[in-house]
């Protein structure tokens, strides 16, 4: 599906354009260049791909696998539906994907369908990003740093 109608769909259009201008106001202070053209498609193989790296080399490769991920999907305009985009997604990562991503191998899929099932029960999750803090505290969406300190002094 394109990325743009897509969010459209989702968010209305004056919204997915305010939402939008925003995203790539913030990405532009950070050094990400936001792209909203090319397509979405099924990601429950990045989530698995995700998986199988804090399993195979814990949370470092795991945020290196998230990031060219994301660089992937928000900067490149490339479908985190697409096997080969995945693929190339790990190798950056410094990953060996065969593992993962080979015909026929599900890898991963029960474990990232019972945490979706999970987060869908206990904190509402219809969406990404979603933030929960000591377990507790849940932020739906983009979220501005203020209110991730205003969690985080709940907590002290």
């Amino acid at each position: 599906m394109d990325k743009m109608g897509y969010y459209v769909d989702r968010f209305g259009e004056e919204t997915a354009r305010s939402k939008i201008s925003d995203m790539k106001r913030i990405g532009a202070a950070e050094k990400i260049d936001f792209s909203y053209s090319g397509f979405i498609g099924n990601t429950l193989d990045s989530h698995r791909l995700i998986w199988k790296a804090r399993e195979e080399g814990g949370s470092d490769l795991q945020d290196r696998v998230v990031e060219s991920v994301f660089k992937a999907y928000f900067e490149e305009e490339k479908s985190l539906g697409e096997p080969s985009v995945l693929k190339e997604c790990a190798e950056r990562a410094g990953m060996d994907v065969s593992s993962v991503l080979r015909d026929g191998t599900d890898a991963g899929r029960r474990e990232v369908e019972e945490e979706m099932e999970d987060f869908r029960t206990r904190f509402s999750c219809s969406g990404v990003p979603l933030f929960v803090v000591d377990g507790t505290y849940v932020l739906s969406g983009a979220q501005p740093p203020e209110a991730f300190l205003e969690t985080f002094s709940k907590l002290r």
